[in-house]
């Protein structure tokens, strides 16, 4: 996981840090009095400020702490130094895992200090037993995420914003594209619904905070491929749903062309993805709109996700068999 090194110095008291961080406020005490962890700024009041650098610090901490480190031997150590460590130990859970588990590995970047405290939580991580989800990178802000660098390119990009509107959202665009992340989900408390309903419509999950983490997580399970064939194939379960390949006009071809197949298999094959796509969006419009019956729409868009992307490989297992260039009808106006 890589923390962002353009992180902004806004002065946080103790008790912001344990919110964000999701360690208690006497732990955060005891860390700083018996192991000198954090070292806060002192106002001439004598208050004590603490730094977006302890915040992350604090996460790390209680996540490698969560997983068997003892407080006593990681406590000195820098964020850079207990991001490696994470690092380290995030390639061990893999490799223990299995190489097939290591393959099904889902990559987050997240931007925001709240939200990454949420999905790095290990009551979080529990609903994702069956999968494996890789935090990667954490900005504190979109300005971060554009001014930083990414570990690698996030297959979810994760961001929190207080508000949504015209200049956030071709941030958001700008990063999106910087970064080629595959699927975009975007909290936030204040929007200018112009500006949401512009970014569903480009396939952007938004939905507007108080969220709860069962909520959270169906979002991100909503772009996950659902194993329906209980055996590895074509897709994994736990992968990122793939982005559709064939557009309708394309589907539309392929089914008008004449074949040796007696049962027009390509012509069925195409006609079913064409309605599993539009299911698969009628789905993910209704996650979008409501909060209400979310778990049931997330389910409904990976399970039709799923399904489509399945039936793109077996139309591309029947056009070789039938000799059809695919890839010449895609590019066909």
């Amino acid at each position: 996981m890589s923390v962002s090194k353009h992180i902004q110095t806004h002065p946080h008291k103790i008790g912001a840090v344990s919110s964000l961080s999701g360690v208690p406020t006497p732990t955060l005490r005891i860390w700083e009095a018996r192991y000198e962890t954090f070292k806060p700024h002192k106002t001439q009041t004598n208050h004590r400020l603490y730094s977006e650098d302890d915040v992350l610090k604090a996460i790390l901490l209680k996540r490698l702490t969560e997983q068997g480190h003892a407080i006593s031997g990681i406590a000195q150590l820098s964020t850079t130094a207990l991001n490696n460590l994470m690092q380290k130990q995030q390639a061990s859970n893999h490799t223990k895992s299995s190489a097939t588990l290591a393959s099904q590995s889902v990559t987050i970047a997240i931007v925001g200090l709240t939200l990454a405290s949420r999905i790095e939580s290990k009551k979080f991580t529990l609903s994702f037993s069956n999968n494996a989800i890789q935090v990667t990178d954490i900005f504190s802000t979109i300005a971060d995420a554009l001014a930083g660098t990414f570990q690698e390119s996030p297959q979810i990009l994760m961001i929190h914003t207080n508000s949504l509107h015209a200049g956030v959202q071709f941030e958001i665009h700008r990063l999106a594209e910087k970064n080629q992340a595959l699927q975009v989900i975007v909290l936030y408390n204040f929007g200018q619904e112009p500006v949401i309903q512009s970014m569903k419509e480009c396939g952007m999950i938004v939905r507007r905070e108080p969220i709860s983490d069962s909520d959270l997580a169906d979002l991100i399970n909503s772009v996950l491929v659902v194993d329906t064939s209980g055996k590895s194939g074509p897709l994994k379960s736990g992968t990122l749903i793939p982005q559709r390949k064939y557009s309708d006009m394309a589907l539309l071809k392929v089914a008008s062309i004449s074949t040796n197949v007696l049962c027009e298999c390509p012509k069925h094959v195409a006609e079913i993805i064409s309605q599993l796509a539009s299911f698969e969006q009628y789905s993910h419009d209704c996650l979008n709109k409501s909060s209400e019956d979310a778990h049931l729409h997330a389910h409904l868009s990976a399970i039709s996700g799923s399904a489509r992307a399945l039936f793109e490989s077996a139309l591309e297992m029947v056009a070789k068999h039938e000799g059809i260039d695919l890839e010449a009808l895609t590019k066909q106006r």
